[in-house]
């Protein structure tokens, strides 16, 4: 299936939001689901890209391939929509596509030996390059305010965070999501409400973040800054807040609606954090379940399988990949037709994905 052209109305009530209230629920259904791709095997995600996924994320730790850019235009051009082309692309430690693009210091030291300027340069810079390639989201800045070592088993953020300062991690933050605003590429800020100081690695089995009150005067002090400064997207975290939802955030109505839409007054795309990680597999029944309960709660964006551990490696390969986008698709139609989901919600999400793609459904 070839790129569509964009449906035209002379209509002045045409709106992105009009158009996708019209498809049908599995298409909406689609638009919603990000599949992970393991050492950018684009292969093993075409019938899912063709079924309208919302997104495709890059995983692994091998070198991406010579015709990477080749491969995502044609990747693309077979999706009835415009996929999200995501990746992590942090710096240090967390760069998924080393080599093909300038490699960045650890978050935390670009903080300590760098200028907030000269970190929006260098992110503009790698910015163009991964658009270059296609790539048009990073999943990057982390926000998370955290001074302890790491990453480690114990603790996901350590060096990820640019500072145990609120207003140096604030800042430093802000100038990479600017920098890749700058070229066009769409930064994605991690991991709402804030995992510094967390019990835990959410991959591994449920943790808590530090309690609200704290967070209302460290970890979302960042937050609300880079909302103010026009942030575009966020990352739900997986771990649960004290004080407000024993769930994981991803899956919280609290953390979502309550917290980060009504509170903060946040209005771009908000994306899930790994459903298939520990932390929520220990929460929920099943993937498609937590796929629903997200989506219900306030995401937009649902991802699985990014976390790499042995549970995830095993939903990559092609079958269960299939098997598992089938399932989550299937489940937010049934949970359409129980009022378990309302249709309102499932607009909500496909529209803000489009939006986030940059399609305009109007002529």
């Amino acid at each position: 299936m070839g790129t569509p052209t964009p449906t035209t109305s002379a209509s002045p009530n045409c709106t992105n939001a009009t158009v996708v209230a019209g498809w049908s629920v599995r298409r909406r259904a689609a638009q919603v689901v990000t599949v992970p791709v393991l050492d950018f095997n684009l292969t093993a995600v075409s019938a899912e890209v063709r079924d309208g996924a919302g997104g495709v994320l890059f995983l692994g730790n091998v070198a991406p391939p010579d015709d990477l850019a080749q491969q995502i235009r044609n990747i693309v051009h077979s999706s009835p929509g415009r996929p999200l082309v995501m990746v992590d692309q942090e710096g240090g430690g967390v760069q998924r596509l080393g080599g093909a693009v300038t490699s960045m210091p650890w978050p935390r030291g670009m903080a300590a030996t760098m200028s907030p300027a000269a970190v929006r340069a260098l992110a503009a810079r790698v910015g163009r390059q991964m658009k270059a390639l296609g790539v048009t989201v990073d999943l990057a800045p982390v926000v998370d305010v955290d001074g302890r070592p790491g990453p480690t088993l114990s603790n996901p953020d350590g060096a990820r965070s640019f500072s145990a300062d609120p207003t140096r991690a604030a800042t430093y933050a802000i100038a990479f999501m600017h920098g890749l605003r700058d070229v066009g590429v769409l930064p994605v800020l991690k991991h709402f409400p804030g995992l510094g100081g967390s019990t835990t690695n959410t991959d591994l089995g449920p943790a808590a973040t530090e309690p609200l009150q704290t967070l209302r005067r460290a970890g979302l002090v960042p937050f609300r800054r880079a909302i103010s400064a026009r942030a575009p997207a966020i990352m739900m975290s997986n771990a649960s807040v004290p004080g407000l939802t024993d769930r994981p955030a991803s899956l919280s109505g609290a953390a979502i609606t309550g917290l980060l839409r009504r509170r903060l007054h946040f209005h771009g795309l908000v994306l899930t954090d790994s459903l298939s990680a520990g932390a929520v597999t220990t929460a929920v029944g099943s993937l498609p379940e937590a796929a629903v309960d997200a989506i219900r709660s306030g995401a937009d964006l649902v991802l699985f399988g990014s976390t790499l551990n042995a549970h995830e490696l095993a939903l990559l390969s092609q079958a269960n990949l299939r098997r598992s986008f089938s399932a989550i698709v299937t489940e937010i139609i049934g949970a359409t037709r129980t009022g378990r989901l309302p249709q309102r919600r499932l607009n909500a999400a496909a529209t803000a994905v489009v939006d986030a793609a940059g399609l305009r459904l109007c002529g």
